[in-house]
């Protein structure tokens, strides 16, 4: 079963959220705490949303996610933040089913696309991904800026 998350799945999505940074080697960046994660999700003003894969009472995995808009198409879409299904339940379908559900609603919506990142070493999910139709775009390369340099960069613009 698909649903949307409540409040109640916070602990769940925060305990996922960190198995996927493990599977990813990256323990030791994720941040979030559950008092952020509940805010975002579901304070006054939520700007992402969560779907989760329940297996009766146990939740079998999530896909959070966010609103984004395309100037060329001049249509909003989803961008996939986040999909782990913990690997108890992997091979079930409950991965497809999210990424479904999350069609499902741009499709409803009038959303002109449904994209997301995946790690270059991560051959199961890209082979995954692309047995559902999803095309890599390697023309394009991702920019960050976190930390120092983004306070540095906030900081440039100060006028004086």
């Amino acid at each position: 079963m698909i649903r949307p998350a409540t409040p109640e799945d916070v602990p769940a999505i925060i305990d996922m959220i960190r198995g996927l940074a493990e599977y990813e080697k990256a323990l030791d960046k994720v941040e979030t705490t559950a008092e952020q994660l509940s805010e975002a999700l579901f304070g006054p003003a939520p700007s992402v949303f969560c779907h989760i894969a329940a297996d009766g009472e146990q939740v079998a995995g999530f896909a959070l996610w966010f609103v984004s808009y395309s100037t060329w198409l001049g249509k909003h879409g989803i961008y996939l933040e986040d999909l782990f299904v913990h690997p108890a339940h992997r091979k079930q379908g409950y991965g497809r089913q999210l990424l479904a559900e999350l069609a499902r609603i741009c499709v409803e919506r009038g959303y002109g696309r449904f994209e997301w990142s995946v790690l270059d070493w991560n051959t199961p999910a890209v082979e995954f991904y692309t047995s559902l139709g999803a095309a890599p775009q390697d023309e394009w390369v991702i920019h960050r800026v976190t930390g120092e340099a983004l306070a540095r960069l906030a900081a440039s613009g100060e006028t004086r």
